[in-house]
């Protein structure tokens, strides 16, 4: 199974963030052109094959909470707050 059109403008976005930065979901929507697609961010990340090159758990809720990862919220937690972003 390959990597869908939408799934590489993600990860090609994610991948710019920095080490002790974050992005929402909705901010990564935005700036893939897609602004109401942050839901649909959130599923891509959830499969990302690349990580941590493409860093998913950068990538927190609107309202400020860490939101999901594939590893479960306890690890996405500790790498943020081991880069800093928390």
């Amino acid at each position: 199974m390959g990597i869908t059109p939408f799934q590489q403008k993600v990860y090609d976005t994610v991948r710019t963030i920095p080490k002790g930065k974050t992005m929402t979901y909705k901010e990564v929507a935005i700036a893939i052109g897609n602004p109401w697609a942050y839901r649909a961010v959130g599923n891509a990340l959830n499969k990302n094959p690349f990580a941590p090159v493409v860093p998913c758990h950068r990538v927190i809720k609107s309202d400020g909470s860490i939101g999901g990862f594939a590893s479960g919220s306890k690890k996405k937690l500790k790498l943020l707050k081991a880069e800093g972003a928390i």
